[in-house]
């Protein structure tokens, strides 16, 4: 059978544990959150990523509307954050009543500049959310410096970013507070799903609350108060049992699921980086400081133009290659917000970015096919 007529961009992974983690917590008639399969995923972030404090949520944009409500985000507060990212990062924010200032990207990589970030501080700042785009370490060391001297909080959308490190550091364990995702397009997923971090102990308490509908429920079900009842703000945040019980599966097989996706990022690496220029496009870059997940592969264009024709191109042979993030400065909705500054490079990885199709079932054939796709001529 010819596997590549046809290559989609993802393809979500089961690693086999999932039906019956699943099947498990429906014979124990446990579905609703916050039972026996969030706590063991909670254990292995604890013990894994040495994250002392975390919360399963139904999404990461649930982290980081928790992080917005943790911090006391306010009507007329001020967060800096990447334009070069998801709407969630934004919104999550936005929600609270914040004015998003937006840093443009760096030249070598789709992350934040982090040069431009003290030059947008204001006595309204209160927050930095840093996105560790790709996987990519942001230089956090600049950043919290930044922060600390301007006492401000900072905020990790590690949405991509799991098993990435900083100088030895797991992403997610450096900031103030830190939200994951495992959507299917994540390296480990649970369909929807994601978690806030909690790296301050300040916030632990309220965290929980906040989780638990603005309630000291968990508390309650600890034996530590005698009634539980509502003493804060906050949401319907935790997942079900089932999305916990999928997650599980996969956290068992992160080691596996990493390597076989670490194998493919090099082969991808391997072909086009030595022939990137004299074919009008340049791979990512990590730096030294930074590991790579290998979350993604995407290739960056010389122009618009010639982006829109490699998709093109690739989608007449077959296959599903994507663009990624348009600047959320130039969005319908912030466009008249934002304060008219130009972001050129965040603007030119809109418009130039291609992502190549990664899951963990792409075979070596499928990737020779799409690295040979790519070098033909038009």
């Amino acid at each position: 059978m010819d596997d590549t007529k046809q290559i989609g961009f993802n393809k979500p992974y089961l690693t086999g544990k999932e039906i019956t983690y699943i099947q498990d917590a429906v014979t124990q008639r446990k579905l609703s959150g916050n039972g026996k399969y969030t706590q063991a995923c909670h254990e292995f972030f604890r013990n894994q990523c040495t994250f002392k404090n975390c919360l399963l949520t139904t999404s990461c944009t649930d982290a980081l509307e928790m992080a917005a409500l943790l911090l006391n985000i306010q009507l007329g507060d001020e967060v800096i954050m990447p334009s070069f990212t998801f709407v969630s990062t934004a919104n999550a924010f936005v929600l609270r009543g914040a004015k998003i200032v937006f840093v443009d990207s760096r030249q070598d990589h789709p992350g934040m500049d982090e040069s431009l970030i003290e030059s947008l501080i204001t006595p309204k700042t209160k927050a930095i959310v840093v996105v560790h785009y790709a996987g990519v370490a942001c230089d956090m060391d600049t950043i919290m410096e930044i922060a600390t001297r301007h006492n401000l909080y900072v905020i990790e959308d590690a949405a991509q970013a799991i098993d990435s490190f900083y100088k030895g550091k797991p992403l997610g364990s450096i900031g103030h507070l830190a939200a994951f995702s495992f959507h299917e397009t994540k390296n480990i997923i649970s369909g929807e799903g994601g978690m806030l971090v909690i790296n301050e102990e300040q916030f632990a308490k309220r965290a929980e609350i906040i989780w638990e509908k603005g309630t000291n429920r968990s508390a309650f079900w600890r034996g530590e108060v005698d009634k539980y009842g509502w003493v804060d703000q906050g949401s319907s945040f935790l997942p079900s049992e089932i999305i916990a019980a999928f997650l599980l599966a996969q956290l068992e097989n992160l080691k596996r699921i990493q390597d076989r996706r670490l194998e493919i990022w090099k082969n991808y690496d391997h072909s086009l980086r030595p022939v990137a220029g004299e074919h009008g496009f340049s791979v990512p870059h990590i730096p030294d400081y930074a590991t790579n997940n290998a979350h993604m592969y995407y290739l960056i264009c010389d122009s618009g133009t010639h982006r829109n024709k490699l998709i093109e191109k690739l989608r007449d042979k077959g296959i599903n290659a994507v663009f990624h993030y348009q600047s959320l400065h130039s969005s319908p909705y912030y466009t008249q917000k934002h304060d008219g500054r130009k972001l050129p490079h965040s603007d030119r990885y809109s418009e130039c970015l291609v992502r190549l199709p990664f899951y963990f079932e792409l075979t070596e054939t499928q990737i020779e096919y799409i690295v040979n796709s790519i070098l033909l001529p038009k």
